[in-house]
């Protein structure tokens, strides 16, 4: 095919197809992107041709760097790249052949660019290098791309390298491709390239259990990633760590699986601080029994078997009867080893599919199941009641405790685990009182005493509320004058229409409910508000005792308690009397001391309730602040049938005077009693020998009305 502009003689001559040809040239020299030269091969490398392309690379017209007119092109070129530069031309001369060379350049504005030359050397007909011809072009962005890429891949490999996770490329089959410094010191290897060239199957190599690989395919292959995949996998020695892995598929742009990539993080410190939390969460830090948290759990799983193979299992509630006695006394050290040696005894008395649960202090739980009746219960009961009551060596010395066992039986006694629990607990408490060492199993009468019991403590909370509450005062008697001497205030309940309730069935409760602080204040409240009253009826004091329960006494701000009471009713503090009874010293003598003092600097009369039979000794005796002995009414009662009781009463009546504390007899009921205690000394009675406690306004007229016959 013929085209008309490549004919030239039918329209141009020769000349100015020629001169066409030329401008052409000319005009693709001019829009070419970057500065065509030719330079002599000189030492300014003397350009003699710079296409306008020079402006926009140099900054500089090409005239004003021809023939180095304003500036040469040697003085552009960066001087710590000028010697590069011209090695790599003269190279290139000296083997005849193009180059092409990178270098920087600072533009006439002062900033600094990057360039790539191409070009080559002319000769003459000698074949002796006359200059250089090329093209000089701006590679700034470029070059910025390629150091953005190199500063990424250097970051991202100082991540590769400098992790402390593992990081892995693994293929489909199970080989690794790659894999960092840090997953090689994870497994016991010195440097990546041994751990790749030991490990040919990672399935059989790495994880403990083979089928964990299987397992890491098929869950990333359905989610695409997996997180959180725990293992347990070898190391080098053959030692065993947990690990955590996160990875995903890599695929190439047909969607064609790759490799697998990730990282690992050595978790066994981890898990071996959250077992361990785990099992102090569910275990008993001392003996190592199951604990408290994880008693309903193995309570449930005792009933789930029971109903599976219709059987019954028992809850055992079981309570060491001496043991805070030898803690205080012996030290904690002693009480901790003594534990440790009834957590074992107990584990050793029952069977496998038993359990045995510390839930503190000196109380165990023994779950007992698959019972066929209730001989066979007994017999391992009876069984731990002798294993425990074994003397116990510490320190070279022995010790020996008993227990108190409740029982109570699944389904007969309930169904749920905190009923069984609570039913056997009942059923300890009948134990403890019953003369501890031996059991009692959860019967309907003990159920109905619960119940009862129950009742009294919802009653109980509501009664101060409804006022419900009454104090009668039982006179006493001082033997060398016949006079009433003082009273004690005892309280009584009468619920709204019902019968008045007893002491003894609601004071217990109050004291192990902790509802005894409220109703001893009030108690001392209303004792202090009449004996006020009474002081300003008969012209003198007329003393009133109070007694405090070992609960309110241990109370630290009983003697703050006691004064305000005081302030409140203006009631001067020798018109109250405190009785505590001997047997609160067994918790802490040094704080029983410590308290008496306390409420003696605010000027209340003391006295010791109940002595003779407590846990006190002489050598306490003489340290205690007191006004009173009040002897126990034990000693009273039986003076008829137990004559050796007179030695006792005269060997206390000796004491107490000696130390100048008044003795006071309680209980005191016959003539014989009454002259028995008159003749040995005896300083004050209390008794229905003399009075019964009175209402309020019953007593009052008497004390009123002997007042007036010893007047007149």
């Amino acid at each position: 095919m013929n085209l008309p502009y490549l004919q030239p003689k039918s329209i141009f001559s020769v000349d100015s197809f020629t001169a066409e040809r030329q401008r052409m040239l000319d005009t693709l020299i001019d829009n070419i992107d970057g500065l065509i030269y030719c330079t002599l091969y000189d030492n300014q490398w003397t350009m003699i041709f710079a296409s306008v392309g020079c402006k926009e690379l140099t900054g500089y017209d090409a005239n004003d760097v021809m023939f180095n007119k304003l500036i040469s092109y040697e003085e552009i070129t960066l001087e710590a790249d000028r010697q590069i530069v011209r090695d790599k031309i003269n190279m290139a001369i000296k083997m005849r052949a193009r180059f092409e060379i990178e270098y920087r350049i600072q533009h006439a504005d002062g900033d600094i660019i990057w360039v790539s030359e191409r070009g080559s050397p002319i000769y003459n007909e000698n074949g002796q290098i006359q200059a250089i011809k090329g093209i000089i072009q701006n590679i700034s962005n470029r070059k910025s791309i390629e150091q953005a890429l190199h500063d990424a891949e250097s970051h991202y490999r100082s991540i590769f390298e400098n992790a402390i996770e593992g990081i892995f490329q693994t293929s489909p089959a199970g080989q690794y491709l790659m894999v960092n410094p840090a997953l090689a010191r994870m497994y016991g290897y010195d440097s990546p390239e041994e751990l790749m060239g030991t490990f040919s199957n990672i399935r059989e190599q790495l994880y403990v259990d083979v089928n964990r690989r299987e397992e890491f395919i098929q869950t990333i292959k359905k989610h695409q990633s997996l997180q959180n995949f725990e293992s347990l996998a070898y190391k080098k020695d053959g030692s065993i760590i947990c690990i955590s892995e996160n990875a995903r598929i890599v695929r190439d742009e047909a969607g064609n699986l790759l490799y697998y990539e990730g990282t690992v993080e050595d978790i066994t410190i981890r898990k071996n601080y959250e077992n361990n939390l785990e099992y102090q969460a569910t275990h008993d830090l001392l003996t190592g029994l199951p604990n408290r948290n994880m008693l309903n759990d193995r309570l449930q799983q005792c009933i789930n078997f029971a109903n599976r193979y219709k059987n019954k299992m028992a809850v055992a509630f079981l309570d060491l009867d001496q043991f805070k006695l030898i803690n205080d006394s012996m030290g904690h050290e002693v009480g901790d080893q003594l534990l440790l040696i009834m957590a074992e005894r107990l584990s050793s008395c029952i069977r496998e599919i038993d359990t045995v649960v510390r839930l503190g202090g000196d109380e165990f739980v023994i779950l007992i199941s698959n019972i066929d009746n209730l001989n066979s219960l007994t017999t391992s009961i009876k069984r731990i009641l002798t294993s425990v009551a074994e003397p116990c060596v510490i320190n070279k010395l022995d010790y020996t405790v008993t227990c108190s066992i409740g029982i109570s039986i699944y389904p007969e006694d309930g169904i749920k685990p905190s009923t069984l629990l609570k039913n056997a607990d009942s059923a300890m408490y009948k134990a403890k009182k019953s003369g501890r060492n031996n059991y009692q199993v959860f019967t309907q009468e003990l159920n109905e005493a619960l119940t009862e019991r129950v009742m009294i403590e919802y009653k109980l909370r509501l009664a101060l509320e409804r006022d419900e509450f009454h104090l009668y005062y039982q006179p006493k008697l001082d033997f060398s004058t016949g006079l009433i001497c003082g009273a004690e205030a005892l309280i009584r309940w009468k619920p709204s229409n019902e019968e008045l309730i007893e002491p003894n069935r609601f004071i217990q409760i109050a004291e192990e409910t902790g509802l005894i602080e409220k109703l001893g204040e009030w108690v001392i409240t209303t004792a202090c508000k009449k004996a006020k009253e009474l002081k300003e009826k008969l012209g003198y004091s007329l003393p009133i005792a109070v007694n405090v329960s070992p609960r309110q006494f241990r109370q630290a701000n009983l003697a703050q308690t006691i004064k305000k009471i005081l302030d409140t009713t203006q009631l001067d503090p020798d018109c109250l009397e405190l009785e505590i009874t001997e047997s609160t010293l067994i918790d802490d003598a040094a704080k029983f001391i410590e308290t008496l003092h306390s409420l003696k600097m605010i000027g209340v009369k003391l006295a010791i309730d109940d002595f003779g039979t407590g846990y006190s000794s002489l050598a306490y005796l003489k340290d205690f602040p007191i006004d009173r002995l009040k002897i126990d009414r034990a000693f009273v009662s039986s003076l008829e049938k137990d004559p050796n009781n007179e030695a006792i009463l005269k060997a206390i009546v000796v004491v107490g005077q000696s130390l100048k504390k008044k003795v006071v007899a309680e209980g005191i009921e016959t003539k014989y009693q009454y002259e028995y205690l008159k003749s040995i000394g005896c300083d004050e009675l209390q008794g229905y020998y003399f009075k019964k406690p009175l209402p309020e306004k019953e007593f009052e007229s008497l004390v009123i009305n002997s007042s007036g016959a010893n007047r007149g």
